[in-house]
């Protein structure tokens, strides 16, 4: 199954439920745009180099676009029309106004030089700055893109546009960027998390996760649910995976991550397969890497309780189709990975006012926003007796069915 094709069957079990007509669903599913770009760049050895690039549009009913710029091999239509997809109602679940947006470029970004991945940005751009900006779709960081990109970004658009900050998000704090930017999609992860486990009746001080995938999300989610006082006994990366029973000292693997560039070879731990990790004796498992990886094939020795999907589309249908049957919560990436665009919203305000907010306020927004859409997903889940993921889809697409109905075609 593709992911999008995933996608659409989530969103077909909460329709079923909510009673959609064919017409309305497919109103909800076509994509407003779908771009497809050549970004044919000069190498520093001279040669010409050609990349694909994507855009897809998904909605607008509810505000102007949003969503993430990946540049990885991987990167093609299908999965850029599912994460344009997921983030439609995203934003709806967190209810923040925007509508869902995607893009990427097919590259691998480790093979090129940082003048390299400059010119490519800059031609990507190049390529769609027409269609996108402030009041139209607003690019963010992604799986290969950072802070550094979206200046790129930034610079490239006002040439044709003029100043404009708030044309994309995720920028560096000194090119109007938002302070707790960084750690936003981390901490709204942690904050899920712990409202879960308050719902549970679970004490931090007596829960034990594992942290699949230490990049950007993962980092900020183990430092802050350690700091809540959760066990973390088990953390993994593309390159190893550690595991302490008696728990990891998050700040000190922090520390020798970023010195090492990764966590093999951490002295605090004993080494482990990564992909024990997902199976290993915890009560909260946090895949936080790349998508698909809890299956039908390992779903039934997940041994945690709580699955909190920091990643996007982590957990495939029929995986989830086990968790359900054998009563593992799944606190699903529509909800869960929100906070990196809530926090980006922030930024577009600020931009929009400018007006620069302090990072205590920043946190305390995310907080109260996370905070009450999980509020909001866990009320819906309860009342209709349905898994966690279906309720948020009920919210997500409750909100911008109401607003197409209203606004009209």
């Amino acid at each position: 199954m593709t992911a999008y094709a995933a996608t659409v069957r989530y969103f077909n079990e909460a329709a079923d439920l909510m009673g959609l007509s064919q017409n309305m669903r497919t109103l909800l599913l076509t994509p407003q745009r779908e771009v497809k770009c050549q970004v044919a760049v000069q190498k520093d050895d001279g040669q010409i180099a050609t990349y694909i690039g994507y855009r897809v549009q998904h909605d607008r009913a509810r505000g102007p676009m949003k969503g993430g710029l990946r540049f990885d091999p991987a990167v093609d239509a299908d999965e850029v029309l599912a994460l344009a997809t997921l983030m439609t109602w995203k934003t709806a679940v967190v209810n923040i106004p925007y509508g869902g947006a995607k893009g990427g470029i097919a590259v691998d970004v480790k093979t090129l030089s940082p003048s390299e991945l400059e010119r490519v940005t800059r031609g990507f751009v190049d390529a769609i700055h027409d269609v996108i900006g402030p009041d139209k779709d607003i690019p963010a960081p992604d799986m290969g893109t950072n802070a550094q990109v979206m200046a790129w970004i930034m610079s490239q658009y006002q040439k044709y546009h003029g100043f404009n900050p708030a044309c994309v998000t995720g920028k560096p704090v000194e090119l109007h960027g938002a302070d707790g930017r960084e750690e936003a999609t981390g901490r709204g992860v942690a904050t899920v998390s712990l409202a879960l486990l308050k719902k549970e009746n679970r004490p931090p001080e007596q829960t034990t996760a594992a942290v699949q995938g230490f990049g950007n999300v993962g980092t900020y989610t183990a430092e802050f649910l350690h700091e809540a006082g959760v066990k973390i006994r088990g953390v993994s990366d593309a390159y190893g995976a550690v595991w302490n029973d008696e728990g990891l000292d998050i700040p000190a693997l922090l520390t020798h991550s970023r010195e090492t560039g990764g966590v093999k070879g951490f002295v605090g731990g004993d080494a482990l397969d990564g992909g024990a990790l997902l199976t290993s004796d915890v009560d909260l498992l946090i895949p936080a890497a790349i998508g698909g990886v809890l299956t039908a094939e390992n779903a039934g020795h997940v041994r945690a309780k709580y699955v909190v999907e920091a990643a996007n589309n982590p957990t495939r249908p029929e995986a989830d189709e086990i968790f359900h049957r054998n009563g593992v919560q799944v606190v699903p990436d529509i909800l869960a990975n929100a906070g990196g665009v809530t926090v980006s919203y922030f930024e577009w305000v600020q931009n929009r006012q400018h007006f620069k907010w302090d990072k205590s306020r920043v946190r305390n927004e995310l907080d109260k926003i996370m905070n009450a859409s999980f509020d909001a997903v866990w009320e819906r889940a309860t009342t209709k007796k349905v898994p966690l993921r279906t309720a948020a889809y009920l919210v997500g697409i409750g909100r911008v069915g109401r607003a197409t109905v209203l606004a009209g075609i």
